[in-house]
């Protein structure tokens, strides 16, 4: 590249990962804020609700991998390739496949919550409150899944900043509407979850604007040589068997830290979690642009172009984390006290578990950022044994810790993302893999 591509291939970078890092700051806040705004009107029971549904929201999310996210990087190759028919077809499909997942998710929703509820809480004291949440969340799982699979196209067609003001207002609407729903309505953890899916319906109908603009090339069509469903559950397929075993991880994690510590250890997990939502917000924001720009890269075969975004995006992603790191470090009772924590054991219990979380999520996002990279590269192999190990790994590691030493429970995950890293360097090297195109 010369001197004026690099400039504008900056511009163009930076552009990408603001626009990113504020869609997934305004899902950070909402998340985190929503915890500490349930954990102080309706207490720690009412954050582990909440955590303990996650494995669902979990789950919807693997889903629009396959059906959106593995879209969006076929979307880019064939808009750098200037083939607008098959990105239109594929958009297409991405939207019609993310909307029956979530007709199939409400179903489940009204016909058996309680057996739902039931594969995810075994603690009398937390059924009622994670079934209220689980249910609303279910009925409304189509909003969910919309709100993803258009935030991937819109943004990667071009309208960034479109989707950063949809999911703030999204966000901002939520956490107004959690405090109505709640207080106002009495609704109870109900309400937050009813929140939420206001928040993507509002922020569903400002990204469809999109559609709207002259220079949008994507548009519904059902015109096309031959089904695309097959290389797009290819292209999510790494992204999705990750998000699988990240669902099997939150489902195994949240049974063996019941089990292993009770309601106490459950709340303290899920302060920890919430602190996974801010590395999620500079590791999501990164992964968006990577495989936005990434792939647009890729389709121009502009090896020099993809190796400058992959810089910038690690380069970003390290100092990003060493500041999140830092700051826990030095402000973990302040955190715990923000989602409702009081009592002095349970306050020591978390400031130990977010220090040992900080340093554990550091390796995770430096893995989760590599495995996009392997797949850029076409190395699939690669790219998928990254997926099943980022969480299949933390399982056996998590048990054995609870079985043989559960006062260490908490450097579990520190544990198995460094044994992941030692045994993907290992086969990088043996397999004599090359980052070039």
């Amino acid at each position: 590249m010369d001197r004026i591509e690099r400039k504008e291939l900056s511009t163009e970078f930076w552009r990408f990962l603001w626009s990113s890092v504020l869609i997934a700051l305004s899902g950070c806040l909402g998340n985190v804020v929503d915890g500490i705004i349930v954990g102080n009107l309706i207490g720690q029971h009412g954050v582990s609700a909440i955590n303990l549904s996650r494995p669902v929201v979990q789950l919807m999310f693997t889903l629009s991998m396959l059906t959106s996210t593995g879209a969006g990087m076929l979307v880019g190759f064939a808009l750098g390739k200037a083939d607008h028919q098959r990105a239109r077809y594929i958009f297409t499909q991405a939207l019609m496949g993310s909307l029956a997942v979530g007709l199939l998710f409400t179903c489940v929703g009204l016909l058996m919550p309680n057996q739902a509820t039931a594969l995810l809480c075994h603690d009398a004291t937390l059924f009622e409150p994670t079934r209220s949440y689980l249910s609303v969340m279910l009925i409304t799982a189509p909003a969910y899944m919309l709100m993803w699979a258009l935030s991937t196209m819109v943004g990667v067609d071009g309208s960034p900043r479109l989707v950063s003001m949809a999911i703030l207002f999204d966000n901002a609407l939520n956490l107004c509407l959690d405090i109505v729903f709640i207080q106002l309505f009495h609704w109870g953890i109900a309400g937050s979850s009813a929140a939420t899916a206001v928040g993507h319906i509002a922020g569903i109908a400002i990204m469809l604007r999109h559609f709207a603009y002259s220079d949008c090339r994507l548009r519904l069509t059902l015109r096309h040589e031959q089904p695309e469903w097959a290389a797009i559950i290819s292209q999510g397929a790494p992204l999705a068997v990750a998000s699988v075993c990240l669902t099997l991880l939150l489902f195994s994690a949240n049974s063996i830290v019941l089990t292993t510590a009770g309601a106490t250890g459950i709340f303290v997990f899920a302060v920890c979690m919430n602190l996974l939502q801010i590395y999620n917000l500079f590791l999501s924001g990164t992964c968006r642009t990577l495989q936005s720009l990434g792939a647009i890269q890729v389709g121009k075969a502009n090896d020099e172009g993809f190796r400058f975004v992959v810089h910038r995006s690690f380069s970003f992603i390290t100092t990003a984390m060493a500041v999140t790191c830092a700051l826990v470090w030095v402000f973990p009772e302040t955190i715990a006290r923000l989602f409702g924590a009081t009592d002095q054991q349970v306050i020591a219990e978390c400031n130990h578990a977010l220090r040992v979380f900080a340093l554990s999520f550091i390796p995770f996002c430096y893995l989760y950022a590599l495995m996009i990279v392997y797949k850029l590269f076409a190395y699939h192999k690669m790219a998928l044994f990254m997926s099943f190990a980022l969480s299949l790994t933390v399982i056996p590691v998590l048990w054995l810790f609870s079985r043989y030493a559960p006062e260490q429970l908490w450097y579990a995950y520190l544990v198995a993302y460094a044994i992941e890293m030692g045994a993907v360097a290992i086969i990088h090297r043996t397999a004599k893999l090359q980052f070039k195109i």
